[in-house]
């Protein structure tokens, strides 16, 4: 059986409301009054929000066709030939978007230079650890994207081929990006803290022409050189045709490379290729914790729409806004960062340390920037919790209506955290997607309220639904997270793919024809969306199935943990093993008395069947390189399997970390005397 939700049955009261006249103000309000006159959308519903996005949303996905040719329209998308159908084949995987069209990404991010009114505006700001923002306009942006497509195309770069990016979040790498897109060449990128077997692991499997490359990069207060990785990613790659030296750290281009300034500096108009809808924008990468990393590719025109609805619709963002989100170029969230020029909003680069010189930096940068939407994840805003940051207090931050976090669910704490100590008449957006669609499925509606520990609403255009094992639909008790209709952002395939069978098994094999994510989630009488962790990682207790989201929000809650790992791991003589693993905040002991006072909270929190077997102490979490912990792999290592069987050390943050999972279950195997988990 399937756990119920543990929010009781009575509705609570929200944590916050947007008033009248900002529900009345936000774009999707205009967007839903004009839908209705011109598209059909179900009229809104007078002083009554809720409903009406819930009528919205209803026909955003019950009409497909509708819906989206709304947000062509809407968002005046410059398409290019037959425009009669919208979805040619509605079938998941294989549905046709905008048969027989042609457009292009990096068209649509650079419009804005294209007013006079505002081509010397900032389209991006850059920040270093200094929090000193450098404005790059519309006008140098578009000036040196014309270039570069220019030089690539000189160089022989042909629509389809790859351009690969070895580069940090700074407005060369935006630039890189434009560029491959206008020529309608394939966009793949790594950050530079990615070791060389991980970047060789992902480029390798797409053979880029292009490598853009930095000299190194600075991250917390030092320097970190990067020429001996590039030395090995040019030798690891036999398919380029050039690399492009990117310097940083000022250091002259090695040898056989050309140099980033003689490439940006010609001025030439930039050509944008037309291409079909569904031809290839760029290649994002699964975790890859097992074997290679998934090469996911998505499709201009389903990014394009996908990425104008999510930032000009659901975060409310266009001219005169900014966008900040903490992220890197090896996460899916640069990617969406980038198209914030879609809606003519400025994109915030901050390349450094989420926390230097402390805590308190990123709150920093959202207030020397004036973001108007500051993203970044659940971990820093419960770290800021527990370092006694107080952004309201002590910085201006005026600008930011809205913070928004991803990555991992926000836990009650955090959104009471934010609610109390950066401003109470804050718009908390926490939001779930993934790199798989490179968007949200739910998250951020700017006229619904917000209740605590809860995402505000599906997405408009997702289907979203909670399945049972059987399919059936659930509202109010924990089921697989699916969608049931096809979005545009959906991948067009995997790389290295050719019968699409890798794809289907990803997301299609459990419920066929119907998307599987791969998340716990409740959908909630009142529409609102609870995510409860992996459901590929699933606790079973006595037949009771539990996210693990749900055990870190309640542990995570004591000031002396610093974060978690629960693992279910079910034994060859059918008992099942729970251990609890905690690493501590400095100064902190795992004695007698915190176990009990970590048994006793979840006790409270969630049920005497949620206690661990066992609380163990362990030196840190082992994550992907994006930020996840990992389970999976740690309840591999906990069955017996070998580390290189387990995971891709390439893809961990710290693989000497398994290490500790890899002899704990040796010395278990050694205390059982037998084969500990086979």
């Amino acid at each position: 059986m399937i756990a119920p939700h543990t929010a009781p049955p009575s509705a609570p009261e929200p944590l916050w409301r947007p008033s009248a006249e900002r529900a009345a103000a936000a774009r999707l309000t205009r967007f839903h009054a004009w839908a209705a006159e011109r598209h059909g959308a179900p009229a809104p519903v007078e002083g009554d929000p809720v409903a009406s996005y819930a009528a919205l949303h209803a026909w955003s996905v019950a009409e497909l066709g509708p819906f989206w040719r709304a947000i062509v329209e809407w968002f005046d998308v410059r398409l290019t030939g037959p425009e009669g159908t919208v979805l040619g084949e509605r079938t998941m995987p294989g549905a046709a978007w905008f048969p027989g069209v042609t457009l292009n990404y990096a068209e649509h991010a650079l419009r804005t230079a294209e007013d006079p009114a505002r081509a010397g505006e900032p389209a991006l700001l850059r920040v270093d650890e200094r929090h000193e923002p450098e404005p790059v306009s519309w006008a140098e942006l578009r000036a040196r994207v014309g270039s570069l497509a220019g030089e690539l195309r000189a160089l022989g770069v042909r629509p389809g081929d790859r351009i690969s990016g070895y580069l940090p979040n700074v407005p060369e790498a935006v630039i890189a990006l434009l560029a491959t897109a206008a020529v309608g060449a394939v966009w793949t990128s790594c950050a530079p803290d990615f070791g060389a077997r991980s970047v060789l692991d992902r480029f390798q499997q797409v053979e880029p022409v292009v490598l853009f490359a930095v000299d190194g990069y600075r991250y917390g207060g030092k320097v970190h050189d990067r020429a001996a990785t590039v030395a090995e990613l040019r030798e690891g790659l036999p398919s380029l045709r050039a690399v492009v030296h990117v310097p940083l750290l000022g250091s002259a281009p090695p040898e056989g490379a050309l140099e980033w300034e003689a490439l940006t500096t010609s001025g030439a108009p930039p050509v944008f290729e037309p291409v079909p809808f569904d031809h290839p924008l760029w290649v994002l990468y699964s975790s890859g914790t097992t074997g290679l990393p998934k090469a996911i590719v998505h499709s201009q025109g389903g990014i394009l729409l996908e990425h104008l609805k999510q930032i000009g619709l659901h975060c409310d963002l266009g001219a005169g806004d900014r966008l900040f989100w903490y992220t890197s170029t090896g996460w899916m969230m640069w990617n969406f960062l980038v198209s914030a020029l879609l809606t003519g909003t400025t994109a915030v680069l901050y390349d450094g340390s989420p926390g230097h010189p402390d805590t308190a930096a990123q709150w920093r940068v959202a207030e020397r920037t004036r973001a108007t939407v500051f993203g970044t994840s659940a971990a820093y805003v419960m770290a800021c919790g527990k370092a006694d940051v107080h952004p309201g207090r002590d910085l201006d931050l005026s600008a930011t209506r809205c913070v928004a976090t991803t990555g991992s669910p926000l836990p009650p704490d955090g959104f009471r955290w934010l609610h109390e100590e950066v401003a109470a008449d804050l718009w908390i957006a926490s939001v779930s997607g993934g790199t798989d669609v490179c968007s949200c499925f739910a998250g951020a509606v700017p006229t619904l309220p917000v209740y605590t520990g809860e995402l505000q609403a599906p997405c408009l255009g997702t289907d979203l639904r909670s399945f049972g094992p059987d399919g059936d639909a659930l509202r109010d008790e924990v089921g697989e997270l699916v969608v049931t209709a096809p979005m545009p952002s959906m991948p067009v395939r995997f790389w290295n793919d050719p019968d699409g069978s890798r794809y289907h098994d990803s997301y299609f094999a459990m419920f066929p024809g119907v998307w599987r994510h791969g998340d716990w989630t409740t959908l909630t009488s009142r529409g609102t969306v609870v995510i409860h962790g992996r459901s590929d990682s699933t606790l079973n207790r006595q037949g009771v199935r539990m996210g693990s989201a749900d055990i870190y929000e309640a542990v995570e809650r004591l000031p002396e943990i610093r974060e978690s790992l629960v693992i279910g791991v079910e034994q060859p003589d059918g008992g099942y093993w729970m251990p609890l693993f905690v690493r501590l905040a400095e100064g902190a002991a795992l004695d007698d008395a915190l176990r009990e006072r970590i048994r006793r909270t979840i006790r409270a929190a969630l049920s005497p069947r949620h206690l661990p077997d066992e609380i163990i102490e362990i030196p840190g979490v082992p994550h992907t390189l994006t930020g996840k912990r990992l389970e999976v792999p740690v309840k591999r290592l906990l069955q017996g399997a070998r580390l290189e069987s387990a995971v891709n050390p390439g893809s961990v943050d710290d693989p000497e970390l398994l290490r500790f999972f890899e002899r704990l279950a040796r010395e278990r195997a050694v205390v059982s005397g037998g084969d500990y988990g086979g």
